[in-house]
C-alpha cells in the first residue's frame, strides 16, 4: 500500500514532469539557457558561446524551431532566445517572440555572433552553457544540466534587460522552472528496481489516488489533441499523420481504431517537429513523448467509449509509467524515446480494455522484447515515423497482453519480475548502447 508521503510524492512527480512545451525541448532548453543569461546581462549580447552535450546537439540539428517560418537548427534558437526569449516561461521560452524579433535574429546569425561547441569535460548527456559577451567586454552565464530546465544556479534577484520578467510572481515561476527535475534525483536510486517508483506503485497510484488529484492530467488530452487537429490541418513534416488519413491510407489501414491511433498520434508529432508555434504536453522533458504516452491513450478511449474517469487513471498510468522508465533511463540516451513512451500508453490501452495489474505487466513485457534497441538519431521530422511504430506496437501488446498472451523470461531480455525487466531495458539505452550513440552522432556531423 502506498502512504501518504509517497502519493504526495508521485502526485509532486507528475506535476513537474508533465508540462506544457513549445517546439522539440533539446533547443528550446538551449534557448531557454541564452535567454537566461542575457536576462543577467541586461542588453543584447554581441557575442554569444555555448558548449553543448553530444546528445544535445544531436537532438537540436534538423528540428523546425517554432515561430520561424520553418527554420531548423540551433542558430536560429539560440538567436530568438536572445532576442525576444523569457526564461520565466521554461521550455515555452520563444512563446512571445514576434515577426520582428525573428527578423532580428535572422540578422543576427549573419553578423555571426554565435560560437557552439561540443562540451568535453562534464559527461552529463544533458549540459548547456552559455557565456554572452556585452560590447564593453562584460560577461553572463549560465547552465542548465541534468533537466531540461534545472539551471545549476539559483534565479536572478532582478532581471533587468528590457521586456524581461520583473514581477514577483514570475519570478516564483522561474524558480520552479529552474528546480531540479525529479526525474534526475532519483536517477541514482532506481538501480534494481529501487527508488521512488515501481510498475506496482505506478498501478496503485493511477487506480486508486482520489480522481480530482489527478484531473489535471486531463489538460494533456486538450494540448495534445489540439496539437493533432493543427497537424491535420497543414503540411507538416512527412505528412505522416494526413497521409493515413487520406484515401490512400484508408483504403490500406481502414477506418478502425487502430489506424485513428496511428494518424491521430502521427499528426500531433508531424506538426511539433515541423516547428508548429502551438504548446504540447511533454513527458520527462520531452514533447514527443508527451505525445506518446497521451494520443493513443486518448484517441482508445474515445473510441472504446470508456467513461471520463477511466480516461483519467489511463492517462495517468501512461505518464507515469513513462517517467519510472525514465528514471533509470536519464534524460537523453542512445535509446528512441518513443520506447519508453509508447509502453506507458500500452499499459494506459491495456487498462482500458479492462486489463488489471498483471495484464499490463505483460503489456510491458512485450514491449521491451520487441522495441528495445531503437536508436534514436536526433530529433527531426521522421519521428513521427518511429512514434508510429511503438504506438502500434503498443496497441499489438496490449491486445496479447488482455489475453495473458505475453514474453516469457526464457526470452530474451524478459525477466519474470516486470521491474527487472524495465531494468533490462534501460540499461541497454542508458549504458550499453553509449558507444551506439556516439557512432551516431559521428555519422550526423560528417554526412556529405
Amino acid at each position: 500500500m502506498l502512504t501518504d508521503n509517497e502519493r504526495q510524492e508521485i502526485l509532486a512527480l507528475l506535476h513537474r514532469e508533465v508540462v506544457p512545451a513549445i517546439g522539440c525541448t533539446e533547443p528550446m532548453a538551449v534557448a531557454l539557457c541564452v535567454a537566461r543569461a542575457t536576462e543577467l546581462l541586461g542588453e543584447l549580447p554581441s557575442h554569444i558561446d555555448l558548449r553543448l552535450s553530444a546528445n544535445i546537439l544531436k537532438n537540436a540539428m534538423g528540428v523546425g524551431i517554432p515561430g520561424t517560418g520553418g527554420m531548423i537548427g540551433l542558430p536560429i534558437a539560440v538567436a530568438m532566445g536572445a532576442i525576444g526569449g523569457k526564461s520565466c516561461l521554461g521550455l515555452e521560452v520563444l512563446r512571445d517572440c514576434t515577426e520582428e524579433d525573428l527578423a532580428a535574429a535572422k540578422c543576427y546569425i549573419t553578423e555571426e555572433r554565435i560560437s557552439i561547441e561540443l562540451e568535453k569535460e562534464d559527461s552529463d548527456k544533458l549540459f548547456i552553457h552559455a557565456v554572452v559577451t556585452a560590447e564593453d567586454g562584460r560577461k553572463q552565464e549560465a547552465t542548465i544540466k541534468g533537466g531540461h530546465t534545472n539551471f545549476t544556479d539559483s534565479p536572478p534577484a532582478l532581471p533587468v534587460r528590457e521586456g524581461a520578467i520583473t514581477s514577483e510572481d514570475e519570478n516564483l515561476l522561474l524558480s520552479k522552472h529552474s528546480a531540479p527535475s525529479l526525474t534526475r534525483r532519483a536517477e541514482g536510486k532506481s538501480k534494481e528496481g529501487e527508488g521512488l517508483l515501481t510498475l506496482r506503485k505506478v498501478y496503485e497510484f493511477a487506480t486508486t489516488q482520489p480522481l480530482e488529484g489527478i484531473r489535471f492530467i486531463l489538460e494533456a488530452k486538450q494540448l495534445n489533441e489540439a496539437a493533432a487537429a493543427n497537424g491535420l490541418c497543414e503540411n507538416y513534416g512527412h505528412q505522416l499523420g494526413k497521409t493515413m488519413c487520406s484515401p490512400l491510407g484508408r483504403g490500406i489501414m481502414g477506418d478502425s481504431i487502430f489506424a485513428k491511433v496511428l494518424s491521430e498520434t502521427s499528426c500531433a508529432c508531424d506538426a511539433r517537429m515541423a516547428g508548429a508555434k502551438i504548446p504540447v504536453m511533454s513527458n520527462s522533458g520531452s514533447g514527443n513523448q508527451g505525445i506518446c504516452a497521451t494520443m493513443p491513450v486518448v484517441v482508445f478511449a474515445r473510441e472504446n467509449h470508456n467513461t471520463e474517469e477511466e480516461l483519467i487513471r489511463a492517462l495517468t498510468l501512461s505518464h507515469l509509467t513513462a517517467i519510472y522508465i525514465k528514471q533509470s533511463l536519464g534524460c537523453l540516451s542512445a535509446l528512441c524515446g518513443c520506447v519508453v513512451a509508447s509502453t506507458g500508453s500500452a499499459c494506459g490501452i491495456t487498462f482500458l480494455m479492462g486489463g488489471n495489474y498483471k495484464q499490463i505487466t505483460h503489456s510491458v513485457k512485450n514491449m521491451i522484447a520487441n522495441l528495445t534497441g531503437m536508436i534514436c538519431d536526433g530529433a527531426k521530422p521522421s519521428c513521427a515515423l518511429k512514434l508510429t511504430t511503438g504506438v502500434g506496437t503498443a496497441v499489438m501488446s496490449a491486445m496479447l497482453a488482455i489475453q495473458h498472451r505475453y514474453v516469457t523470461a526464457a526470452e530474451g531480455i524478459i525477466e519474470d519480475d516486470v521491474d527487472r525487466s524495465i531494468h533490462n531495458l534501460t540499461s541497454i539505452g542508458s549504458r550499453g548502447m553509449d558507444v551506439t550513440d556516439r557512432f551516431v552522432l559521428n555519422i550526423m556531423t560528417h554526412k556529405g
